[in-house]
């Protein structure tokens, strides 16, 4: 057993940066993170090579995929399969999402 201190809490992100990123547990099977992006900010992440699961715990924002769009907020638990175009937009309240990917972030090959 692990626990993870800090999962899913609002980080500022470094001065100049447009958002943070921070990966708390990786194994061959998953890997888990918090991405936090301040109100009004950018994200610029490009699709991954891994399932994603992400649950927002604080904040309120828009997901954009090429399947569709919603608005979201604390409790909004998104799936986003691998290689899919995702891109959070109209962040109103400073967001912060803990991240699960599966397998672990970076195992999978493009």
């Amino acid at each position: 057993m692990q626990i993870i201190e800090g999962a899913g809490q609002w980080t500022i992100p470094e001065t100049g940066a447009d958002n943070d990123w921070a990966e708390h547990i990786a194994v061959p099977a998953l890997s888990v993170g918090t991405y936090c992006i301040p109100a009004g900010g950018t994200d610029d992440q490009s699709p991954h090579t891994e399932d994603e699961i992400y649950v927002v715990t604080s904040g309120r924002a828009r997901i954009n995929t090429p399947a569709g769009s919603a608005e979201i907020g604390p409790g909004s638990v998104i799936f986003v399969p691998a290689g899919e175009e995702h891109r959070f937009t109209d962040i109103a309240e400073d967001l912060a999402l803990l991240v699960v990917f599966g397998s672990a972030y970076g195992t999978r090959s493009a």
